[in-house]
């Protein structure tokens, strides 16, 4: 079966989610569910790097083929270049406003010549029982998706986008819209046009663009598929759960209010 990098590549769509909860029973059953890719987002929770570990174990464990990625907290070779050492699949780099930001995080996800990441005995060669196996096939299977969340983003995207080793670019739309003083307006033109833009930029140079679909909201997942988006990052653990305890709590209360209850 394909990769989540060769399926990109190939034009076809993948759907994946975040995990902030730290919890490996969480990610190990959304990877079973189905999921293309399962994110651990080690940029807004208070997951660390052992726990990042054993969440791509647990992903792994639900389901062979979901791919385990990080959302960096930055652009840092020494902390990147850990994660993947960790067993990453690959990354999403967050608040990308420079090329020179996507040429760190490419130099510490690839293997030379491509980059320079390090070599050493890991849970991604199998503790080194496969280290020239999985080093031969990692630059060509490791993903490297950028995010472009940001007003200075925007600014210098052709720039950014021209640098070589950029698989896919995902839109984070609250971080975008919050720099453009329009927080959380996702519907508001200006954010639209933005998004568009973005979605243009990546058609044009062959690479797959993908947003996060923050709310677990089916028919807007849909609705980006429609338009072209490629990777769509369907909500997040946290998130999907309190919808549905909200829902479920609405309508037990909506259906039997309490005076009903007492009688």
């Amino acid at each position: 079966m394909k990769n989540l990098r060769q399926r990109l590549r190939a034009g076809d769509y993948v759907i994946g989610s975040w995990i902030s909860s730290g919890s490996p029973v969480v990610a190990e059953l959304m990877a079973a569910m189905g999921f293309d890719f399962l994110t651990v987002d080690v940029e807004h929770s208070a997951v660390e790097l052992p726990e990042t570990q054993a969440l791509f174990q647990a992903i792994r464990s639900g389901h062979a083929d979901c791919a385990p990625l990080v959302r960096l907290p930055g652009d840092e070779y020494a902390v990147t270049k850990r994660y993947m050492d960790a067993g990453a699949a690959g990354v999403i780099a967050p608040l990308i406003n420079r090329p020179e930001q996507v040429h760190a995080i490419v130099r510490a996800v690839k293997y030379p010549p491509l980059g320079e990441r390090g070599v050493g005995f890991c849970r991604a060669n199998q503790y080194g029982t496969r280290l020239e196996e999985a080093v031969a096939a990692a630059n060509e299977e490791t993903l490297v998706c950028i995010q472009i969340e940001h007003v200075d983003g925007l600014r210098h995207l052709d720039e950014i986008l021209a640098v070589p080793g950029i698989d896919a670019v995902l839109i984070g739309p609250y971080d975008l819209s919050a720099s453009m003083g329009l927080t959380a307006q996702l519907d508001h033109p200006d954010v639209l046009a933005a998004k568009q833009r973005i979605l243009a930029a990546c058609r044009a140079r062959g690479l797959a663009a993908g947003i996060h679909v923050v709310q677990p909201d089916v028919d807007q997942a849909v609705h980006y598929l429609q338009q072209g988006y490629r990777m769509i990052a369907y909500s997040l653990d946290i998130t999907m759960l309190a919808c549905l305890c909200r829902q479920g709590l609405g309508e037990i209360r909506r259906r039997v209010p309490q005076s009903a209850s007492a009688a």
